[in-house]
């Protein structure tokens, strides 16, 4: 057993810079996991810094990066601005009379699920539609009890909110305008022999760099495409949901599935089955072949090679871990671990056994 630790310890880690790779890759797990609670308008800071610097790059091949950072910056604050005053007050006020009206939209659910045992009566019986009824009640009478604690708890959250929204769009300032300066200072802590995390860094950084701005694109255009189709065919709620279908591009394959459920719902309730609800869900379904097939190669021209099943691990893990940055993240991160994979060092004395 100890011979067989020490070839695998030999093999993966007898380079120094598999050494050094390890070290900042634990350092970093380490920082997150430990601190991400105090250090997170840093950490949100950074991304979205990360997002802009694609456009202050572009733009400083033009005009001085002080003046693209300016120009980006501001527009940052403009949208900021427009989402704070404009468009939560809208969401806000659109989840209002949903919960408002949801009871209704129960009630009317029983009445159908009750006919389904006169239908079909081989198949569904009164007892099962019962029983599911009262699964349905007790998770409404949950689900506002959990908003209740939430409206009493919000004290604390508003307070972290208004720390956010003064420390964040400084720090955003600061990492747009002095990067060259902090991304020295945090180099010079590293040796001057990293040739192994310089490779991975350039390489993760085109497919990061190319993925998040992507993803961001395709929120915009998915959110503004639902709310212009939603609002020309009348569908209620219509910021809401071109809202949740716009952020559902977060979640690769599970979360289309989940942004049809609100969208089918609300046109039932509003038209029943007619043609006005068929019009909906087609042009729904027009919207996500559009995005899939069309939207997301133009976007993602580097896009990165992994397989379904390790998207959907990478988003359970890194979702587990790090809750909406994870999901957002779990592509370039699973990314990340095969880029490493491939790129640690191995001994060079393993080459030489495998070619006797």
């Amino acid at each position: 057993m100890i011979n067989v630790l020490s070839r695998w310890f030999n093999k993966y880690f007898s380079d120094p810079q598999a050494v050094l790779l390890a070290i900042l890759l634990l350092g970093g797990f380490t920082i997150i996991m430990t601190m991400s609670q105090m250090l997170a308008p840093v950490l949100a800071s950074m991304v979205i810094a990360y997002m802009l610097e694609g456009i202050v790059k572009s733009l400083e091949q033009h005009i001085p990066r002080f003046i693209a950072v300016f120009f980006v910056y501001m527009t940052f604050m403009t949208l900021l601005t427009f989402i704070l005053l404009v468009l939560f007050p809208l969401l806000y006020q659109q989840t209002y009379q949903f919960m408002h009206e949801f009871p209704t939209m129960i009630a009317h659910g029983h009445q159908l699920l009750l006919q389904l045992p006169e239908r079909y009566p081989d198949y569904i019986t009164v007892e099962q539609i019962e029983s599911l009824i009262t699964s349905m009640r007790s998770a409404t009478r949950d689900a506002g009890q959990m908003l209740l604690s939430y409206s009493l708890s919000s004290i604390p959250i508003l307070i972290t909110v208004l720390v956010y929204l003064i420390l964040v769009p400084l720090l955003v300032f600061f990492f747009l305008k002095d990067k060259k300066q902090i991304v020295s200072w945090l180099v010079s802590f590293l040796p001057k022999e990293r040739h192994a995390a310089n490779r991975l860094w350039r390489e993760m950084d085109a497919q990061m760099g190319n993925y998040i701005r992507g993803k961001v694109y395709e929120i915009f255009i998915v959110g503004v495409a639902s709310y212009v189709t939603f609002a020309f065919l009348g569908l209620n709620y219509t910021p809401l949901l071109a809202v949740i279908v716009g952020l559902s591009v977060i979640i690769p394959y599970v979360g289309a599935t989940l942004a049809t459920l609100p969208v089918v719902v609300v046109a039932y309730f509003q038209w029943g089955w007619s043609t006005e609800f068929i019009w909906v869900i087609s042009a729904y379904g027009i919207i996500q072949a559009l995005d899939g097939n069309v939207l997301v190669p133009l976007l993602f021209s580097e896009a990165v090679n992994l397989h379904p099943v390790a998207i959907i691990v990478a988003v359970l893990v890194f979702g587990g871990l790090w809750g909406v940055w994870g999901v957002f993240f779990a592509i370039p991160l699973a990314t990340l671990v095969k880029a490493l994979l491939r790129a640690w060092p191995h001994s060079p004395m393993e080459s030489i056994e495998l070619s006797q």
